[in-house]
């Protein structure tokens, strides 16, 4: 509920832009991009003071989730962009990131030799929300327009969740004067460093295809219930592979998945979506992408206990995602480019920029066969 919800948000992306008061406004990629990253950006203040005050984990998934529902309530009597941006991007992005971050903990604790492939099964819900909402999201935007959509998710974002909350407990039970010394040592390791370039380069792109496919498939002359297949299809891919690599992240070095993440996003983005003029193709990007949408976050996880050291890789993440919004909307804002496919329309650019960006992840691979790693 929490991730599928902005992982979603090219439907709403096509519908402010297409719709009075926001068709024609600038800066609506930064409302999905904003949320997205803001979830993972603070991560290293959740985690720092979840460790430092433990018994209060079940206090935070409740207060995010109130956050989250009111941002989306103010987000439904917004009249600009950036009223939008602070209040289903940045606001919604600080809820989500105090709720969802007790559960990371939680789980953590109770697995230590799967590791791996039980991060991978968590964030796989991630993929599986974002199969079902986009199908919801689509016919309220439809049916009722965005501000009734709006109160509706929001109150059934509350009554979904909030019973969820009382099945997540901790491994032991957690002393009420428990304070954890917060150590930064790894910030001065090496391999961290290696693996937070590549992550923040990986970002700059990977949330791209989410927010501007539903638009592409439109601009082909299909209707807004056709449009939504790309996210969903990005969605299922991404359970499939959560699953995977994290089965792959506990039998392997991190770079093997991170090499089989990288060439499938090349491989994908520029010679599929690249190429892309009709929908079987666009199609077929969407679904064998799912080794390249995987978050480098979750596949150093399985190796990495600290959740300092995660909610770092996060934040890394979420620069990145942040940064892709304005960058992405000056690309296309370029034109077209020549050339066949996608190359030869205003999407061009993005295109080579998701690629680039998904080739510059795979850094730490040249970190392992220098010896770095």
């Amino acid at each position: 509920m929490v991730w599928g919800f902005p992982w979603s948000y090219g439907i709403f992306q096509e519908y402010y832009s297409t719709t009075l008061p926001f068709s024609g406004a600038s800066g609506i990629p930064a409302i999905g991009t904003s949320a997205m990253g803001i979830l993972y950006m603070v991560a290293p203040f959740t985690f720092g003071s979840l460790i430092c005050w433990p018994q209060y984990k079940r206090h935070a998934m409740i207060g995010g989730l109130l956050i989250m529902c009111i941002s989306l309530g103010l987000s439904s009597i917004c009249q600009t962009v950036p009223q939008l941006i602070v209040t289903q991007g940045i606001f919604y992005g600080i809820g989500g990131a105090v709720t969802y971050s007790p559960v990371v903990t939680f789980l953590d604790e109770w697995f230590v030799r799967k590791k791996g492939l039980a991060f991978g099964i968590m964030w796989a819900g991630t993929g599986l929300g974002g199969v079902v909402v986009p199908l919801l999201l689509q016919w309220l935007l439809n049916t009722y327009g965005f501000r009734t959509s709006l109160r509706i998710w929001t109150l059934a974002l509350f009554l979904i969740t909030l019973p969820l909350t009382f099945f997540l407990k901790p491994r032991l039970p957690v002393p009420a004067t428990n304070h954890a010394r917060i150590t930064f040592t790894f910030l001065r390791n090496k391999t961290f460093w290696i693996l937070q370039a590549g992550n923040i380069m990986q970002g700059l792109g990977f949330f791209v295809p989410s927010i501007y496919l539903p638009s592409y498939t439109k601009a082909l002359g299909f209707n807004n219930t056709i449009s939504t297949l790309p996210i969903i299809l990005i969605n299922i891919a991404a359970v499939i592979g959560s699953v995977s690599m994290g089965s792959i992240v506990d039998r392997t070095h991190v770079t093997t998945a991170i090499l089989i993440s990288t060439i499938g996003a090349m491989l994908s983005v520029f010679l599929i979506w690249g190429f892309s003029t009709s929908l079987p193709p666009l199609l077929t990007f969407c679904f064998i992408t799912w080794p390249g949408i995987l978050r480098t976050v979750q596949r150093s996880t399985g190796q990495m206990e600290s959740s300092m050291v995660y909610s770092f890789l996060s934040l890394g993440r979420g620069v990145g995602n942040v940064v892709s919004g304005p960058v992405s909307e000056a690309l296309i804002k370029t034109g077209n480019m020549g050339g066949l496919g996608l190359y030869g329309t205003q999407y061009g650019s993005l295109v080579i920029w998701t690629g680039v960006s998904a080739a510059l992840g795979g850094v730490s691979i040249i970190g392992r066969r220098v010896g770095w790693l």
